[in-house]
């Protein structure tokens, strides 16, 4: 299974690590078994995307990560390795104390998630003053920009000089820096608020501060969520379907930022969407679910060049192709199971056109065919003859 084998190609220790994760949602009409050992590993400095049917557990992994799960949410087994540590181990002040500094999270509606009576440059401010080491070093950093600036500004050599001696006593602070004075600290915070703002390509950033979400577009309600996300310098980011409600043109922003934030910072991020276009664009990865399974696993190239499981199969033949002439659309047949009563053995074999007695009697393990390709299919077990499609 891929939680017990290296990846290939191996990438250095790995930032985040699902070993047999299983969750269960506790309803009046039953157990909802919604994640059925799921197996994922991440590397820092890459994208990987998690894509499937809506239902399949995508945003339930994530909810799962970063300890968002709702009160009836439980999680049965497994463990969530973070940076060397398990994070299902963890109270929930440590979470949230983790949420807060190293893992950001950015969900598909900004409006369900900005505060619509504060503006966003409070709103942004709360994310500053969260990390007070951090704030401390932004506000020393800021200084030092100011008297840089008037050194190059400076009227004479002993203006310069006194300005440059500030400046050394101001780089002896760096180990532990003193919090801004409350009577300067709005200024301080209001700078960096405008500087988050402007990572995200966002014009006019000083102006921006100062409006309520509901005076800005939606494409610029999710550049400023993700300003937010990164402000804090998170090892890793996770997008839950942050293009889903948007237009194809604010799309096509919104994933140019992405790659800025690749490319530019060597962010880690994590992206759930069901826009295989996304995944294409975006990804080194790609985890495909269904009904709470990692069903396929691989880089994207190979993903897309040679999908081998049939799930997978059914989704590349149901996307449209702009290179071919307009034909009636393929698609799956049938709908994504119930998952308080759900299939035996492999959960897709209902809807599976290869389907034979093994698949209703044994779980297949997700395991690799190819070089860094894994599928979870008994087409591929050793020993199993394919069947003919029925």
């Amino acid at each position: 299974m891929v939680g017990e084998q290296e990846m290939a190609p191996p990438k250095g220790e790995p930032i985040l690590e699902l070993k047999d994760v299983r969750v269960s949602f506790h309803t009046y009409a039953g157990e909802v078994r919604a994640l059925n050992g799921i197996n994922l590993t991440l590397y820092k400095g890459e994208v990987i995307g998690l894509v499937g049917e809506s239902g399949c557990g995508k945003s339930v992994t994530a909810a799962t990560i970063v300890g968002l799960l709702p009160e009836n949410g439980e999680v049965k087994s497994g463990q969530i390795i973070f940076e060397g540590v398990d994070l299902l181990k963890k109270s929930k002040k440590e979470i949230r104390n983790l949420r807060s500094t190293k893992i950001a999270m950015v969900f598909q509606d900004p409006m369900t998630f900005l505060n619509p009576v504060l503006t966003i440059g409070e709103q942004l401010r709360e994310v500053f003053t969260i990390d007070k080491k951090r704030l401390a070093q932004a506000a020393l950093d800021y200084d030092l920009r100011r008297l840089k600036e008037e050194e190059r500004d400076a009227r004479d050599e002993a203006q310069s000089a006194k300005i440059r001696a500030r400046i050394a006593e101001l780089e002896g602070l760096r180990g532990n820096p003193p919090l801004p004075k409350r009577r300067r600290r709005r200024h301080v915070l209001d700078s960096l608020a405008a500087e988050a703002l402007k990572k995200m390509r966002i014009p006019d950033a000083e102006r921006i501060i100062t409006e309520f979400p509901h005076e800005l577009s939606g494409g610029m309600r999710q550049r400023v969520m993700i300003a937010m996300a990164i402000a804090r310098d998170p090892d890793l980011l996770i997008a839950d379907e942050i293009t889903t409600a948007l237009d194809v043109t604010i799309q096509a922003q919104i994933l140019e930022l992405l790659k800025i934030l690749r490319e530019e910072f060597n962010s880690t991020i994590m992206i759930i969407t069901h826009d295989l276009g996304v995944v294409a664009d975006l990804c080194d990865r790609v985890a495909v679910m269904y009904a709470g399974d990692v069903v396929e696993f691989s880089d994207a190239r190979g993903l897309y060049q040679k999908p081998l499981h049939p799930y997978t199969q059914g989704l590349l033949r149901a996307v449209p192709r702009l290179t071919e002439r307009p034909t009636m659309l393929e698609s799956i047949p049938g709908s994504v199971p119930d998952l308080i009563y759900p299939p035996p053995a492999c959960r897709f074999n209902p809807r599976c056109p290869y389907a034979w007695d093994l698949c209703r009697q044994k779980k297949p393990e997700l395991l690799e065919v190819e070089k860094g390709h894994y599928t979870a299919c008994h087409l591929y077990t050793e020993g199993s003859k394919r069947p003919s499609p029925s």
